[in-house]
Formats: C-alpha cells, structure tokens, sequence
C-alpha cells in the first residue's frame, strides 16, 4: 500500500476516534483525488453546466464532514463520495428541470472504458434512474458503477470495497454496461 493510501486509512481512524485535527490534515491529502473524480463528472455533463468541479467538491466536502460515519479506510471513503457526488450532481439536475419546467435535459457522455459506450447520450436523472432500476434487479452491479464511474476507483479497489475480486468486478460491470446500455436506448426510444 501506498504511503498516501496509508496516510488517509490512519488519518480516517483519527477523525473516527475524535480526533478533529485529523480531518484538517486529510482534507489537503484527498481533495486533490476528489477535484479529480468532481473533474471527471463534469467532463461528462453539457458545456454550459452551471455547477463547476470546485463547486461539486465543496459541496461534498460539506456533507463528508457532517456524515455520521465510521470511516474504515481509503476505499470507504472514497465509495462514499462516489455516492455523494452522484447525489449532488442528480439533485442539480432535479433543480434545474423543475426551474426549467422540465426543459434542457442534462447531458452525459460515458466513455465505454467506464460504462456503456461513446456514442451514448443520456441525461444524468435518466441515468440515475437506470441505475435505481439497476440495482433492485442487482445491487451489486448498480454499486460497482457507481464506485468505477462517479468514485473514480480502479477495479481492484471497487473489488476490494464490495469484497469481491477484480475479475468479477470485471465480469459484472460488462453485464451492467449491457443491461445499462438497453434500458437507456428503450427509454430513449
């Protein structure tokens, strides 16, 4: 393990354990990975989105911060902003619609390396739908989606945060990429 990867478990444990200076320290150490992953997210919303990636990591900077968590390591935490971010940007999405009257649908390019296919176009609460659908057929393959595309986690991390191993986390996410890819062509249609 990494001496940054260690840094952040211990740092976890200490804010766990009360200790509030520790979430002074982390902060510095996991916001570069969290503007990154924010970074990664609206590269794949519409140009003149009016949330920005600082903007997204602040807001779930807030919300890690007042969660009530027992952190147990790295890929914890990271999961849990994985989930945060999904969150903020479909609640934005959810903002938006309902000032524009359900207008201006948000657009979200996934790269097929990350879930379905390049030439897919659909809106992030269309997404986050399917993947609500998703995951009352199958939990675990809405929660590894969700870990690789808004968490920004390797496989082996995902696995690791799921229990399971890289080589199903690999097998599962080509049939939810699958499964995915249907639903949104079907309600697109």
């Amino acid at each position: 393990m990494s001496t940054e990867r260690q840094l952040v478990t211990q740092l976890l444990r200490q804010w766990n354990d009360g200790n509030k200076q520790a979430l002074d320290e982390l902060m510095p150490v996991v916001y570069q990975q969290l503007h990154k992953l924010a970074a990664r997210c609206m590269r794949a919303e519409r140009p003149d989105h009016t949330l920005r990636a600082t903007a997204l990591v602040n807001e779930a900077y807030l919300k890690l911060v007042d969660a009530d968590m027992a952190w147990q390591d790295r890929v914890h935490f990271f999961a849990v902003s994985a989930r945060l971010l999904r969150n903020i940007l479909v609640d934005h999405a959810k903002a938006n619609k309902r000032q524009k009257r359900g207008g201006g649908a948000e657009k979200v390019t996934f790269d097929d390396a990350i879930l379905i296919g390049p030439e897919t176009h659909s809106g992030i609460l269309e997404v986050d739908e399917a993947l609500k659908r998703l995951a009352e057929h199958d939990e675990r393959k809405s929660q590894i989606v969700e870990l690789l595309f808004f968490g920004g986690l390797t496989y082996d991390e995902a696995a690791a945060a799921l229990q399971i191993s890289p080589a199903t986390v690999h097998r599962e996410l080509k049939m939810a990429k699958a499964w995915l890819h249907r639903e949104l062509d079907e309600t697109s249609a």
